[in-house]
């Protein structure tokens, strides 16, 4: 792994001279695709149109118009930007260090940490070496193919400022895959998921919107997309920081969320700050586990940890999960007791209410040929598997043979 400090807050006209010194195009020109190369093959996304867009383009300001006018404090604390990557595509990541420099006030960047994990320590982990060699207060989180978008910093930062204990998001517009075009995102989406543990967007509870009458208030959220935050270091580390026992990428956001509002935090999506991110319709990158299997791990890890007797209706949903090896959750325990957390029917009953509980009275069954049964791999596939039986599911059990 390597952890590379970039900048320590340069003046602007240092700033320009560093960059100035920067061969960009030998830089890019050692990774450039060959001809007749795949141009998703390796980051499944279209390498050949991000090389050639550049590193310093020109964004549309996706905000709401009267976020122009908000004012922040002129003693807002410098932050720490933590990105980290693996095998990235060095036009993007260019791209997101660029966006960052040219696009944030720079007596607020303490630094630019780059965390490359050489494919030895993945993602979760890389973020806590990234946020230990951090010296600034406060912790900015990026993914490393992002823009950032007109005054993205400052609201955060002010919002952490005010309250140490928040944790807090930017509304993460889409850059697509295929051309880069760079599309706002709605204003009115939070995080959510189902029991499944499955991460999704939706609409901000009707009672909650109608009783916004600014836009530029932020949204609470259940939770947060993970890639994307600011934080307090301190609160990060008094909180535990990640879950280091989490392989490569996956349920930490759900881990990390569960424990900010459990334990006295809170979570919000600033409708002022707004991020590009470039949403892939697959990994690049190998799960030595498989991303079924590592995904299960760690949200099995989260469910153990944080969903007290709700974990049940994780395991109805993600009946593969039963079985699988999580490891030792001990020290995870003991820090939620050292914590003095709030239990999940305080989360579900003070944060997420929408989060419906399955009824009592639904019958579970098993779809059955011989020992094996139908049953769900990850978010969107299914397949045959050895039988096993849910115990503690409120409901009996029905088998079908299929012939």
């Amino acid at each position: 792994m390597c952890v590379c400090q970039v900048t320590h807050a340069p003046k602007l006209e240092q700033q320009s001279q560093l960059l100035g010194q920067f061969d960009e195009k030998a830089f890019l020109s050692s990774k450039q695709l060959k001809t007749g190369e795949d141009p998703y093959r390796e980051h499944a996304f279209n390498l050949q149109e991000s090389d050639r867009l550049g590193s310093e383009r020109a964004i549309r300001d996706t905000r709401h118009y009267r976020c122009a006018s908000m004012t922040f404090d002129p003693d807002l604390p410098p932050t720490s930007i933590i990105i980290t990557f693996h095998n990235e595509a060095r036009s993007t990541l260019l791209r997101t260090i660029k966006s960052v420099l040219m696009r944030s006030p720079p007596h607020l960047i303490q630094e630019i940490i780059l965390v490359d994990d050489f494919s030895s320590n993945r993602l979760i982990r890389s973020r806590v070496r990234g946020a230990s060699a951090a010296s600034a207060s406060i912790l900015t989180f990026l993914d490393s193919h992002c823009e950032v978008n007109t005054d993205w910093l400052q609201p955060m930062i002010q919002r952490v400022k005010e309250d140490h204990t928040r944790v807090v998001s930017p509304i993460i517009d889409v850059i697509s895959l295929d051309n880069f075009a760079y599309l706002a995102a709605s204003a009115d989406l939070r995080g959510g998921f189902d029991w499944s543990l499955h991460f999704k967007w939706e609409q901000i509870p009707i009672e909650q919107k109608m009783a916004r009458n600014d836009p530029t208030q932020p949204i609470r959220t259940p939770v947060i997309a993970g890639g994307i935050f600011v934080m307090d270091k301190g609160w990060f580390n008094h909180l535990g920081q990640y879950d280091t026992h989490m392989d490569i990428w996956g349920g930490e956001n759900f881990e990390l969320s569960f424990r900010v509002w459990m334990c006295g935090g809170s979570l919000e999506i600033l409708p002022c700050s707004r991020v590009g991110h470039v949403f892939r319709k697959r990994h690049p990158y190998d799960f030595p586990e498989g991303n079924a299997l590592t995904y299960i791990k760690n949200t099995r890890r989260a469910a153990e940890v944080w969903m007290d007797e709700y974990k049940q209706y994780y395991y109805a949903a993600r009946p593969s999960a039963q079985g699988k090896a999580f490891g030792s959750i001990a020290d995870r325990l003991a820090l939620r007791r050292k914590l003095n957390c709030n239990s999940f029917r305080w989360y579900l009953e003070n944060v997420y209410p929408e989060l419906k509980i399955p009824e009592q009275e639904v019958a579970y069954s098993l779809l059955k040929q011989g020992g094996l049964c139908l049953e769900s791999h990850g978010t969107d596939s299914l397949g045959l598997a050895e039988c096993k039986i849910t115990p503690n599911i409120p409901a009996s059990q029905v088998t079908y043979t299929l012939l």
